[in-house]
């Protein structure tokens, strides 16, 4: 990890003991936030924190020292994590993430993840990128199925890399949503960032990062519920992005409990949301690479219930 980490404290945390904040802001457990208390590597306000019970208040500025904390544990491979895999070569693949599948490891989750999956099958890229989540290049959400694609030695990993911080691959995402956009096809381009009442949540915020997403109306549905079925692509990679950007239009995506997609009429197992189609230039022989994957199980059932 690098550091520092400097917040400003929001009003949905204001009270909030300072070890919880820490915990939810640097996105480490709270026994690692508290070793960082007890070493002194927190300030509020340019003051030492001295005790995890302290209490925060709105519009103080946290500082988090986060390259003290300890390095974390490194991934091991877990053959009994599923991998399906659309492509493979020497330098990439590319997998279908079923839905509920964290892509690697992190604060609340050590083990489990896709990225145990893969070093059971590519023992190789455990030295490839970053230690923590070795040949992860992009990420999906937990509860968002689809279309991602790994690297497996460093050359790859750099060239995806550089492609993806150039916006040379295609991402096209299908997003069933509340009630039917005003323009059939268009452009959210919103900045995003931590929301301000929500901190564990995204919101479109000024001073936030930029963030462009275009859409495309392919379905209007009327029957049991008012909804639409989008094409959506990332032109950049946010966390949470299509999600965030589909709710500040007034249009969340169905199932999204932490966007405003949680309501009754049509009965979902997940949000839907799916990462049907990935192109991209191969990192090392640049012949161009296209892959689609169809809507899973889960969530055909849903698409066929609507008229």
């Amino acid at each position: 990890m690098s550091g520092p980490l400097v917040e400003l404290i929001p009003e949905a945390l204001d009270g909030e003991r300072v070890d919880r904040v820490v915990s939810l802001l640097a996105g480490c457990s709270r026994s690692e936030a508290a070793t960082l208390v007890t070493a002194g590597a927190v300030t509020l306000d340019e003051g030492v924190v001295t005790a995890g019970k302290q209490r925060v208040q709105a519009g103080q500025t946290l500082s988090v020292d986060v390259a003290r904390l300890p390095e974390p544990v490194l991934p091991a491979p877990d053959p009994t994590i599923p991998v399906a895999v659309v492509h493979e070569d020497v330098d990439v693949v590319v997998v279908d993430k079923p839905a509920g599948l964290v892509v690697h490891p992190g604060a609340g989750q050590a083990d489990g993840t896709l990225v145990n999956g893969l070093l059971a099958r590519y023992p190789e890229m455990a030295d490839v990128g970053e230690p923590h989540r070795p040949g992860i290049v992009h990420r999906l959400d937990r509860d968002t199925s689809g279309l991602l694609v790994a690297a497996r030695t460093p050359e790859a990993y750099l060239g995806l890399v550089e492609a993806l911080s150039y916006r040379r691959v295609t991402r096209r995402y299908q997003a069933l949503v509340w009630g039917v956009p005003e323009a059939a096809h268009g452009i959210v381009d919103a900045p995003i960032g931590r929301s301000p009442r929500h901190p564990t949540r995204m919101a479109v915020v000024a001073g936030g990062k930029e963030a462009r997403t275009r859409y495309e109306v392919r379905d209007r549905y009327r029957e049991p519920v008012v909804c639409s079925l989008l094409d959506c692509q990332l032109e950049t990679g946010r966390t949470h992005q299509i999600r965030v950007h589909l709710a500040s239009l007034g249009h969340p995506v169905v199932g999204d409990r932490d966007y405003g997609g949680a309501r009754d009429g049509l009965d979902v197992p997940r949000m839907v949301l799916h990462a049907g189609h990935l192109a991209f230039a191969h990192p090392v022989s640049r012949q161009p690479l296209a892959f689609t994957a169809p809507i899973p199980a889960d969530l055909a059932p849903v698409l066929a219930s609507l008229r």
